[in-house]
């Protein structure tokens, strides 16, 4: 795998894609090198994707969430750092840092929001043609919120687009099943995580709801909707998994090294003791059926069983978006569609979000140089993610860009060791908020943008058997 030296077109911008934590903790780690970064963001405003989960309380701390050369940069701004042991929502983590890191003017002066990246090739070269590549600039495609496509050069590009806008399919053999994409216009299947207490109480209020997952989204969800059943009657919850087991799910309890991790598992396994959560294991969908409910058919060990149920909320991961890489050289792990290096580093059968070793830009190269997926996305199919690892993955990367390889392959991290990180949400474990405490900003959060590749750092994909 070829190294970067960074020496091509030393005049050119670098290109980030995403203007979520890793992709701004990218930009802030490039400006410290002396580098000029653009980025390309496709929602309306920056970090858009993380206004969709606005309402999720994160189980790890303000001290795992905020990159080394970010705070810098925002030191001289007047910002206040908020407590480092304190847990962020998805809206404080916006408002109270993602907002005025990109506010920044050397940051805001490059970002560009309403910009969909949907190819990333070399100037005049598909991934077929040799000669000279490395020396050629890249050539990023930017369909803009008006419909014009514009072309931009750059020397290298650090793709940090996430994984938010491709959730995992609910049939089988990480297929949609039949039926789901009709059940879905029909409004039978929702978006993942959404805020059942808050905006979209009265959607469920009363309703069964079914919950299709066993990751930690999954928990997220299933205690929201614990909280709604108990303060509005007829409210019935359901919970399928396609494992025989939730048990994982259930995790270290007090031994956790992220207490409000800990205690997500012990919340839930509560409720499904008690039978407020009906728990269907061994369950695996094989079709939709849409008429004044939703029918949902699965193959169990004891033949072919119905639930019948008024919503069903996915939470069964995502996966990374390639399609606007398919002119690029990539290399990547067969299972998990992470750079074939890392992959087996993060293979979740093996490694929780504290065991996966540090790793920069060595691991994360592609035979296209100077090219690197990072944050959720470079972890593929992988629920190992902290936003942690995001940020030394970029300031890696940074370094390798500014030809300092010394500074490049010395990755260092720290986080917990305990339990099992298989959150959906990405770049940091979640709970909901009701788990750290009152919810102090809850409010109905528009929609993540149905564009391709949405930038948002925030987002990872687990294959559909493993969340099931």
């Amino acid at each position: 795998m070829p190294e970067s030296t960074g020496s091509e077109n030393p005049q050119l911008p670098i290109a980030v894609i995403g203007s979520g934590p890793v992709g701004l903790a990218a930009a802030a780690h490039l400006l410290e090198r002396g580098l000029t970064p653009v980025i390309f963001e496709a929602g309306d405003a920056p970090a858009a994707a993380v206004e969709a989960w606005g309402h999720v309380r994160l189980f790890s701390p303000w001290r795992y969430n905020i990159d080394a050369a970010a705070r810098r940069l925002l030191a001289g701004t007047g910002w206040q750092e908020p407590d480092p042991e304190a847990l962020p929502t998805g809206s404080e983590l916006l408002e109270q840092y993602l907002t005025p890191l990109a506010g920044v003017p050397a940051i805001q002066s490059t970002l560009h929001t309403g910009s969909q990246v949907i190819a990333v090739t070399r100037t005049g070269l598909d991934k077929t043609r040799s000669r000279r590549r490395e020396e050629t600039p890249f050539l990023v495609r930017v369909l803009n919120n008006t419909g014009a496509i514009t072309d931009h050069r750059v020397r290298a590009v650090i793709d940090a687009s996430g994984t938010w806008n491709t959730p995992n399919p609910l049939g089988q053999a990480g297929l949609p099943a039949p039926g789901e994409a009709e059940a879905t216009a029909a409004g039978f299947i929702t978006a993942p995580l959404p805020d059942a207490t808050g905006c979209d109480r009265a959607r469920f209020a009363g309703n069964h709801i079914l919950v299709v997952g066993a990751g930690h989204s999954a928990a997220n969800t299933l205690l929201a909707l614990g909280e709604l059943a108990a303060q509005e009657p007829g409210t019935r919850i359901s919970w399928a998994v396609r494992g025989s087991s939730v048990t994982n799910l259930y995790g270290g309890g007090d031994l956790d090294g992220l207490p409000a991790r800990g205690a997500l598992g012990t919340r839930l396994r509560t409720l499904v003791e008690a039978g407020s959560i009906e728990l269907h294991t061994s369950f695996t969908i094989t079709a939709f059926k849409s008429a004044d409910s939703l029918a949902v058919l699965g193959a169990t060990p004891n033949g072919e069983a119905q639930l019948d149920v008024d919503l069903l909320v996915p939470a069964t991961g995502f996966r990374p978006n390639l399609d606007m890489l398919r002119e690029i050289r990539l290399d990547l792990d067969p299972a998990v569609e992470a750079p074939r290096e890392l992959g087996p580093l993060i293979d979740p059968e093996f490694h929780s979000c504290g065991t996966v070793e540090p790793h920069g830009a060595k691991l994360l190269s592609h035979p296209e140089p100077d090219f690197y997926i990072t944050g959720m996305k470079s972890y593929g199919r992988a629920p190992t993610f902290l936003m942690a690892t995001g940020y030394e993955q970029v300031r890696s990367i940074a370094a390798a860009l500014a030809g300092d390889q010394a500074a490049a392959d010395n990755v260092e991290l720290v986080l917990p060791e305990t339990g099992v990180c298989s959150t959906d949400l990405g770049g940091s474990c979640d709970t909901p908020a009701a788990a750290a405490g009152p919810d102090e900003g809850s409010c109905c959060a528009p929609p993540a943008p149905a564009f391709l590749g949405i930038p948002t750092g925030l987002a990872h994909g687990r294959s559909a058997e493993q969340e099931n």
